[in-house]
């Protein structure tokens, strides 16, 4: 039910937005029944109904070929629609000043013009009489027949034009001459457009330039790959010779219908260009079943690090089958954690379930995981969700590693993050245990990042006693 109710709220939400987003771009700027119109109508229509799909097609067990079909327009779409929103939104801002501006521009404009007439007029008067006054006839004498003022038209009336006959265009537009004043207007230009049409224009040409601009560009942030970063958290148990133990934390990378294969090679590929002593992948691995995207996770088995790579489940591989994708990365050479710890030459490394598991009777067991352990040795924690890091304190753990948050992934959900999540991205400290939150490699949803850019993060232990 109340699933139900939220599924009603959220169509609603994108109906509301849809509807906002077609009058700003096409119902204010295109004329009714034009092609434009037409176009832009069926857009808003059919958009909305593939990003439904995308977002579903998945979870109905949809064929995999659908799902990607249906998964770049549908996602890309709600990224466009969200930043596409946003800049419209901004506009409304802009829309009365610019109106303000074109309303003073074209005021004074009509000043210039009325000034300008009655300065003609004025001219055209002060010529029209000076000929009478210059040959006044003095009084008791006859008036001349030979005088230069023109005789009235009234006097002459002129020889009617055959009714067939169209008017001379040069002759209807040509100027007055001083036996004749004209008084027709010139010939009409072209129509402008009316003041709130310009503006509608306007805001919206440049709202839609600015969203999908920033839509190219997190898209391009995605596919061109996670950066490395470098972390250095110092340790106060960790002894002198486990001091500069690197660890590259890789979280979120999400093979899916959109990001596949080639995704997952560029990570490993950027993964042993560190030369890492330990590899962590903590959680959200895939999106999807073990039987769709078995063989885009197959460059995982080409991993290299010291001792060895390490994996702990994410919320989505229980969306995607947990046990078979536990199962299938062990087949690829990583080591799962469930809720489980091995000793390091220097430290432990431990690794808990997803919370997510708790659906399915397999949650985190921090017990399980640290409860016998030696409190005097340095403990790391694979995690996939910062939340648990209570937990973490509570068991005297010195460093946690997560991700799920993905920095936010797009601006400004990095605000939404943090409301849910106790660190969105980097390294915190929470009494004596230090929290780092990787943003992720990949992308969920929409393949785009904005303000939240994709990495690989090496994290360098620092014992104190070196």
């Amino acid at each position: 039910m109340i699933f139900a109710l939220v599924a009603l709220v959220v169509l609603a939400l994108l109906a509301t937005v849809h509807r906002y987003v077609w009058r700003r771009l096409v119902g204010d700027t295109t004329a009714p029944g034009s092609t434009l119109r037409t176009v832009g109508t069926v857009a808003a229509f059919v958009l909305p109904l593939l990003s439904v799909g995308a977002m579903t097609s998945g979870r109905i067990g949809a064929p995999f070929w659908l799902q990607q079909v249906l998964a770049w327009p549908g996602f890309l779409w709600l990224a466009a629609l969200m930043y596409l929103t946003l800049a419209l939104l901004v506009g409304e801002f802009v829309r009365p000043v610019l109106r303000r501006v074109l309303a003073r521009r074209d005021a004074a404009a009509a000043d210039r013009t009325t000034v300008a007439l009655s300065s003609e007029a004025v001219a055209t008067t002060t010529s029209g009489t000076r000929p009478r006054t210059e040959e006044l006839v003095p009084a008791g004498s006859a008036p001349s027949t030979t005088s230069a003022d023109p005789i009235p038209e009234t006097t002459q009336p002129a020889e009617p034009e055959p009714e067939s006959s169209a008017p001379d265009p040069v002759t209807a537009t040509a100027p007055a001459t001083a036996d004749a004043p004209a008084t027709d207007a010139p010939a009409t230009p072209l129509a402008r457009p009316s003041r709130r049409l310009f503006v509608s224009r306007v805001v919206g040409g440049a709202a839609a330039a600015a969203g999908l601009a920033t839509v190219g560009y997190g898209t391009a942030n995605v596919l061109s790959g996670p950066t490395v970063k470098r972390v250095t958290v110092p340790l106060a148990k960790l002894p002198r010779a486990a001091h500069g133990f690197r660890i590259a934390v890789v979280s979120d990378i999400h093979i899916g219908p959109i990001l596949g294969r080639a995704h997952t090679r560029r990570i490993v590929d950027t993964i042993n260009s560190t030369s890492p002593d330990l590899v962590a992948v903590v959680g959200d691995l895939v999106d999807g079943s073990v039987a769709d995207l078995g063989s885009a996770a197959e460059p995982l088995a080409g991993l290299r690090a010291r001792h060895g790579s390490f994996f702990v489940t994410g919320n989505h591989e229980y969306f995607s089958g947990a046990e078979q994708w536990v199962n299938h990365v062990r087949e690829l050479g990583l080591i799962p954690l469930e809720n489980a710890r091995v000793e390091m030459g220097g430290f432990d490394l431990a690794g808990v379930n997803d919370i997510a598991g708790e659906t399915e009777g397999q949650g985190p067991d921090f017990g399980r995981a640290l409860g016998d352990r030696d409190r005097s040795r340095a403990a790391v924690l694979l995690a996939h969700q910062p939340v648990v890091i209570h937990d973490a304190v509570r068991h005297g753990v010195d460093l946690q590693l997560s991700g799920h948050t993905h920095g936010g992934q797009l601006w400004p959900g990095n605000y939404l993050a943090e409301l849910a999540n106790p660190t969105v991205a980097g390294l915190e400290r929470y009494g004596d245990t230090q929290l780092f939150v990787s943003r992720g490699a990949g992308a969920w949803g929409p393949p785009v990042r904005v303000g939240a850019p994709a990495d690989i993060t090496v994290v360098e232990l620092a014992s104190r006693q070196a």
